[in-house]
């Protein structure tokens, strides 16, 4: 789609992006799809109904961006964050998977489902909202009157240094075939999708349940819009030459004669999709900017569609609840998960989503890697919230010890206590 001008491109590209959000967020709501909930379901009741959901959302991102790159639909090479980097940051993506597999669980949700939350009425989720966000924007810029960060601060000494320096980018196809990492891609995408979907589709109760094919085809298909619309689909034509919103930034001060209307970073307008931690991080960076148009990005579109897609379908629903917090504990929890969240997300470079189906949809090993800490945390959380509440006066090793054997991480024998 060509424009004649930068406000109109940006402008369809935002509002797009906003409804395609919207409409994710209602189908997510009116399904349930929940990636703690898929979690919580497989680790404590042995049922992978909404974790199958989360692998078929997984399955069709993978599968779509294969097609669409080999097509030359899209252009992701430039992509935000840089899944594919060369860098190789294992740490921080299995560190920070961790950290927000274990917040997510303490904050009842993951990042998606936190705004998703707070459209159904709860109050709760803005408090963690606020504070993924607050932290998440300190960790990747520095404090007023500083040169400081929190990455800088608090991680950046310690755990870069485990990075590891590839010769080719991260993603499998590039780790497999350094001289046609195309066609490997190619490969491998087709393959895993299919293993993938055929492991989905193996169970016949998952093929009998409409919401949950609803919810990974959703979120899925979802992704793949957002890749289309952020590296694709929108020029931009200038006296006959033709630039894509990022193209049009770099050569700001080449075409355009003043700054009205340029955007505050280039970074928001690369290529992406989906993922909500970051841009929690850049909804709060929009709020201290005093609402400036500049700062209206994909990710505060993201935030808001999700929230009004959310909204929208509990209100239409009557499902639309005001709910606080039950007590201090519960506030204590969501005050630590959200912090946990924060940090972990932005460490792993994303959540759930931003990881476990946009960063996995396009082959990059430290999303993978980000993914297995997700769920790890989260499944490890929920064990030792379970043997704590059911052997009250067991100590915190013997609880952990005996979580791991559940989780098969640790010899049977090891246990300390009896399995539940």
């Amino acid at each position: 789609m060509v424009f004649e001008s930068f406000a109109e491109a940006n402008s369809f590209f935002l509002i797009t992006i906003f409804f395609i959000a919207l409409v994710m967020g209602a189908i997510v709501t009116k399904t349930n799809f929940c990636t703690m909930g898929a979690v919580s379901d497989a680790t404590n009741m042995s049922d992978w109904g909404r974790m199958r959901a989360w692998i078929l959302a997984m399955a069709v991102g993978i599968l779509g961006v294969t097609i669409m790159e080999t097509s030359g639909v899209v252009q992701i090479g430039q992509m935000f964050p840089p899944y594919r980097g060369s860098q190789l940051i294992w740490a921080e993506n299995l560190l920070g998977g961790i950290l927000f597999g274990i917040g997510m669980t303490l904050g009842s949700g993951c990042g998606n489902k936190t705004l998703v939350r707070i459209g159904g009425g709860n109050i709760k989720s803005i408090m963690v909202l606020f504070l993924i966000g607050t932290i998440a924007y300190f960790m990747i810029n520095p404090f007023p009157g500083s040169d400081k960060t929190l990455m800088s601060v608090l991680f950046y000494d310690w755990i870069r240094p485990l990075a590891v320096s590839l010769k080719t980018n991260q993603d499998l196809g590039s780790l497999v075939s350094k001289e046609d990492p195309v066609m490997a891609r190619q490969w491998i995408g087709g393959v895993l999708a299919l293993l993938l979907l055929m492991f989905v589709f193996k169970s016949a109760e998952f093929r009998k349940s409409f919401d949950n094919i609803l919810g990974g085809l959703a979120v899925g298909l979802a992704v793949l819009a957002a890749w289309y619309v952020s590296s694709g689909m929108i020029t931009i034509d200038m006296d006959g030459e033709s630039y894509g919103l990022m193209g049009f930034i770099e050569n700001w001060d080449m075409i355009m004669d003043s700054e009205e209307g340029r955007p505050a970073s280039i970074r928001p307008s690369s290529p992406q999709s989906f993922t909500f931690v970051n841009p929690m991080g850049q909804t709060v960076g929009y709020i201290g900017a005093s609402f400036s148009n500049a700062y209206v990005t994909f990710g505060l579109m993201a935030v808001a569609g999700v929230i009004s897609g959310s909204f929208l379908w509990s209100v239409l629903t009557r499902s639309f609840r005001i709910e606080w917090f039950a007590s201090f504990k519960d506030f204590i929890n969501h005050l630590i998960g959200g912090i946990l969240m924060g940090f972990g997300g932005t460490l792993a470079l994303g959540c759930t989503i931003g990881q476990g189906v946009t960063g996995i949809s396009t082959l990059a090993l430290g999303s993978f890697i980000a993914f297995f800490g997700i769920v790890f945390g989260s499944a490890l959380t929920m064990k030792i919230q379970l043997y704590k509440m059911m052997y009250e006066d067991a100590g915190f090793g013997a609880v952990f010890i005996t979580s791991l054997a559940d989780l098969k991480l640790v010899p049977n024998g090891l246990r300390k206590l009896e399995g539940i």
